[in-house]
């Protein structure tokens, strides 16, 4: 047990008398060493089987797709980005990763790509402008399509000035999609039916482009649809919540409703290191129509309300020992990992939950500057089920040999009640992202 501290390794919880159990989660080898953190690209398919995309980093490798098969409990490499994009070859800068979930419709499963490649510049990691000898600046982000059935990519649409995709939805009745473009933060409507890509210019000051204690502002990672009208939403870093619908063809700031609650904390939204007020991620509900959403810093869960322009915070949805020991989340963007389940009434959240050593808690720094996490910590599954506002902890995850999944900013919730991650995994003293599969909590 040299790896998995007493208290979270299913002993007493800490200043209780409750103990606390704990998941193993079974790895996947991929077969991509270079595989870099990756973010929300990860989902399940009509067809039963999980489909995910792993980051590169790297100047000279793209990021890669897959599919896992559960009825074979394997992996298979699907595409490499950089071919599906039609670049392979011609030396830009990578198409390095999709930072989305995939959207299913009519057969077809919609995604769209980003930079994976940085420049440090003044600090920060920001969009290359000084590419590598022999490379070419990064061309722009895409917006693709995947057949299940014939197994065919097709290239959609070339994001606008250079930039990547670092949010998207789709209304999957209708046949459009929106996104946030990194780093300047434009928002974009791209329409399946007539092929055409729409630019309604950038919504949050210079994004993340912008200078911090200026212009900066962190872009909201999750949009949400209103099946009813198409109407979609996404919040700012302000904490303003803004809607598009497509038959309008404008954005509009909501009045009389924002996100910027006492629960949620207090930020400098021209600062980086945080989503500022911005929901982390956000699905609709359909039985009450209405969106629920998460914060990610102080991991509120709240109920969103479009019709009565209302917001209404539900509960912590932490961990147990988060909530205990009133930690915030440490991963400085909050987390990805959160999903309505196939029974489309049960919240899967993955989150953070503190370590202890000798009884006391291990902290992690006060500011980063970037999303990254600030300290180690425990990854813990928790559900929550709408209908019965039932909440659990499930507990802490671990390897097999011991180890804690860590960076998990994605989720899938298998036909089984299995839930799938990418997380970093260790072997043989080489780091990689990759699969993992967590059994059932509820069996």
């Amino acid at each position: 047990m040299d790896k998995i501290d007493e208290i979270e390794a299913g002993l007493q919880a800490p200043n209780t008398s409750e103990t606390i159990s704990n998941l193993t989660a079974k790895t996947y080898n991929s077969g991509f060493f270079q595989a870099h953190d990756t973010y929300n690209a990860l989902s399940a398919a009509s067809d039963g089987k999980i489909y995910y995309i792993l980051s590169s980093d790297k100047i000279d490798f793209a990021g890669k797709m897959y599919v896992y098969d559960p009825e074979l409990d394997d992996t298979e490499f699907i595409a490499d980005l950089n071919d599906v994009c039609g670049e392979q070859g011609k030396m830009f800068i990578p198409q390095g990763k999709s930072h989305t979930r995939f959207y299913e419709s009519k057969g077809k499963l919609y995604f769209s790509t980003h930079v994976g490649y940085y420049e440090l510049i003044r600090g920060m990691d920001r969009l290359p402008v000084n590419p590598p000898a022999g490379y070419k600046l990064y061309p722009g982000g895409h917006v693709i399509s995947y057949d299940l059935k014939t197994k065919v990519f097709e290239d959609l649409a070339l994001l606008p000035n250079g930039e990547g995709m670092v949010s998207m939805t789709m209304d999957c009745d209708r046949g459009q999609i929106y996104g946030i473009t990194w780093p300047k933060g434009s928002f974009v409507h791209y329409d399946v039916n007539t092929n055409v890509l729409k630019n309604l210019g950038q919504i949050s000051g210079n994004g993340e482009g912008g200078e911090p204690g200026d212009d900066f502002r962190s872009l909201c990672r999750s949009l949400v649809v209103d099946p009813n009208d198409g109407t979609v939403y996404f919040s700012t870093s302000e904490g303003d919540i803004f809607s598009y619908n497509p038959n309008e063809g404008k954005i509009e700031k909501l009045a009389d409703i924002n996100l910027r609650l006492d629960y949620f904390g207090k930020y400098d939204p021209t600062r980086p290191g945080s989503m500022g007020y911005n929901w982390r991620k956000i699905f609709w509900y359909k039985p009450e129509n209405v969106a629920y959403g998460v914060h990610g810093n102080s991991g509120y869960l709240f109920r969103f309300n479009p019709q009565n322009k209302h917001v209404e915070v539900v509960r912590r949805i932490t961990s147990e020992p988060s909530h205990k020991s009133g930690m915030f989340d440490q991963f400085s963007y909050g987390y990805l990992g959160f999903q309505l389940g196939p029974d489309a009434e049960t919240i899967y959240y993955l989150t953070g939950g503190p370590i202890y050593e000798n009884g006391k808690r291990i902290a992690g720094d006060d500011e980063i500057a970037k999303g990254a996490a600030k300290g180690l910590e425990n990854l813990h599954l928790i559900t929550y089920n709408i209908p019965s506002c039932t909440y659990k902890d499930h507990g802490p995850v671990f390897y097999e040999n011991g180890d804690r999944p860590l960076y998990v900013n994605s989720i899938a919730i298998g036909k089984g009640g299995e839930v799938y991650a990418l997380a970093r995994v260790t072997e043989n003293g080489h780091t990689r992202t990759d699969l993992i599969k967590i059994p059932n909590p509820f069996l």
